[in-house]
Parts: C-alpha cells; sequence; structure tokens
C-alpha cells in the first residue's frame, strides 16, 4: 500500500516522502496517528498545498526539541531510594520515577521519552539514562541513586 509521509518517522522516510508499507501498518497506525495519509493522485495534490504548512511544523518541533536538549544537557539528577547494605534497592527505579525528577527540575519530558534499555535501575550508583526527544535529537542525562 503506498501512503505520503505527513511527519517524518523513523526508520520509514521523511516528510513527503511516498512510501510502500504493509496495509495493516498504514490503517492500524500511521493513518489514524495522522503519520500518513493514502497516496491518490487527489491526496498528492492536496499534500502539496500543505507542504508549507507542514513542514512549517515539522521544524517547529524540532526547534523545541532541541531547546529542551540545551536545557537537559549536563543535568544530574539525584534520586533517593531505599537500599539494603549491599547496595541493592528494594524495588527499582524506573522511567516514572526519572520523569517526575527531570519535571521537577523544570523540563517537560514525558515518559515514553526515556530509552532504558537494561530495564529499570536497581542498584545504587551512578547511570547514564537517554532521553530520545525526536526522532533526530537525542541525550543523555546522568542519573544518581542515593540511599535514602
Amino acid at each position: 500500500m503506498e501512503v505520503i509521509l505527513l511527519k517524518k518517522v523513523e526508520n520509514l522516510g521523511a516528510l513527503g516522502s511516498v512510501v510502500s508499507v504493509r496495509p495493516g501498518y498504514a490503517r492500524n497506525y500511521l493513518i489514524p496517528q495522522g503519520k500518513a495519509q493514502m497516496a491518490t493522485k487527489a491526496n498528492m495534490e492536496a499534500f502539496e498545498a500543505r507542504r508549507v504548512e507542514l513542514e512549517a511544523e515539522a521544524s517547529a518541533a524540532l526547534a523545541a526539541a532541541e531547546a529542551r536538549k540545551a536545557q537537559l544537557d549536563g543535568m544530574v539528577l539525584t534520586i533517593k531510594a531505599k537500599a539494603g547494605n549491599e547496595g541493592k534497592l528494594f524495588g527499582s527505579v524506573s522511567n516514572i520515577e526519572i520523569t517526575e525528577a527531570i519535571v521537577a527540575a523544570g523540563v517537560e519530558v514525558e515518559r515514553r521519552e526515556i530509552r532504558m534499555p537494561d530495564g529499570a535501575i536497581r542498584h545504587l550508583g551512578e547511570f547514564e539514562v537517554g532521553l530520545h526527544l525526536h526522532t533526530e535529537v537525542n541525550t543523555v542525562v546522568k542519573v544518581v541513586v542515593e540511599a535514602a
């Protein structure tokens, strides 16, 4: 199925690209999320008429993500958690606690933007946590987990 991308989609294409995707992916994800529309002749003409507006929205979203990245660069978060004698936490520090700490520091982030490929933090110490703010903007925040 051919679709026109209305937003940049990671691992698929940039704004305005006509790509071939599986029908279920288009019907169930891309089109309902407003990321694509069917590649018919009428839709192609309508897209060309809206191209400038869509590119302006995309550049504004990228600029906002770059501004948030500038605020997050060099940020060190300290999170207190209950721990045993050997430094193992009673529970864990997940993306929820990290999101709350970043918001408390004055930067708006969403829980889904935090990348923790190794899972939740379960020990005391210093850790680097990735943030995926935009398809082109990634940053790292240092998290220090201390005993409460």
